[in-house]
């Protein structure tokens, strides 16, 4: 299967953080007969490919299933939902989005108070989550009960698409193109014994990799991830932070971890020898699963590999096809390296 298509597909599941079972599902689908797997008390996938040859070093590459979305919190007496942020998301791109709500997947769009309501100041600022709400076409409470409860996932309705120069766009590529290249590993095969971990609930605080990395043990891991690519006219010099179509991105620090210098190095020297285009974050911003990894049990050597994501968090994430393909070229090359040391 084409790696593209894995992130087609893995995409189009709804999956936000403590509600990844379908994404776990599909996941699980496509390990059957290639490898040995768990599914962890949280809800992580645990996976264990045996390779063609012992590897020296136990290493772990690990992904997260979640994505940001909304969590019902209360039904109003016209019908409409209330509704909290599950993840870092900026309230400026929810207003007048689509949205499915609960496992029925009831449509719904996201509104507020009409423009002529607002006062010249609130004019002049984005309203919060907690301005807003979800209209699911009910005139009562007791009418959208029947439909919704509180506590139901609110995720986006986004479909993937290709655009332009290579480019595609969706909902949920962090971090699901990180899954998508992990399962292309495993298809393709290991060439030393590697374990993966498909993990939950990063976007509310890292804590699906905090219990795989556990019981995992590995002595290095690779985080695949999607990463802030702010390469648009409004932005110069390092607040660009990367650049879409630019490669892979490898970082050497973030607000969780500082990364292993000589697995940094490595990464670069890999992208340099093998012709892939590579590049770093200007910026000491975000974090991912490393900053869960590195510190379990002993400590771990991690990196950390990204696709650069324009719009990351939103219905509407942005990146180059080249930088998927590439990422994986440059993983592969990484795991054979990381064996040597």
């Amino acid at each position: 299967m084409e790696l593209t298509a894995y992130l087609e597909e893995l995409c189009s599941l709804d999956g936000i953080s403590g509600d990844e079972g379908r994404v776990a599902k599909y996941i699980c689908e496509k390990l059957d007969g290639k490898c040995k797997y768990h599914i962890d008390p949280l809800g992580s996938v645990i996976a264990f490919c045996k390779g063609k040859k012992t590897a020296a070093h136990k290493l772990l590459f690990s992904a997260h299933m979640d994505e940001v979305g909304l969590i019902v919190t209360y039904i109003c007496s016209d019908g409409c939902l209330r509704f909290d942020t599950v993840g870092g998301i900026d309230p400026r791109i929810l207003f007048g989005k689509r949205v499915f709500i609960g496992d029925e997947r009831v449509a719904g769009v996201i509104g507020g108070t009409a423009i002529h309501n607002l006062s010249d100041d609130e004019r002049k600022k984005a309203p919060s989550a907690s301005d807003m709400t979800i209209d699911i076409g009910c005139t009562s409470k007791a009418e959208a009960e029947k439909l919704v409860r509180q506590g139901d996932s609110v995720v986006f309705d986004s479909d993937f698409l290709r655009f332009g120069e290579g480019r595609i766009r969706s909902k949920a590529i962090d971090d699901r193109a990180g899954c998508a290249l992990m399962l292309k590993m495993i298809e393709d095969g290991c060439e030393y014994d590697t374990m993966f971990t498909f993990v939950v609930q990063e976007e509310v605080g890292l804590r699906g990799a905090k219990a795989a990395a556990y019981t995992a043990d590995p002595e290095f891991a690779v985080v695949l991830e999607s990463t802030t690519a702010a390469d648009i006219p409004s932005s110069k010099g390092e607040k660009r932070v990367c650049a879409v179509g630019g490669g892979p991105v490898v970082s050497f620090m973030d607000r969780h971890t500082i990364y292993d210098k000589e697995l940094y190095r490595l990464a670069f020297d890999a992208a340099a020898e093998c012709g892939i285009p590579c590049q770093t974050k200007s910026v000491v911003a975000g974090g991912n699963d490393a900053g869960a990894i590195h510190i379990t049990r002993g400590g771990v050597r991690t990196a950390a590999v990204s696709l650069p994501c324009r719009y990351l968090h939103s219905p509407s994430c942005v990146i180059a096809e080249s930088d998927l393909l590439d990422t994986y070229r440059l993983i592969k090359e990484l795991t054979e390296r990381i064996q040597k040391l």
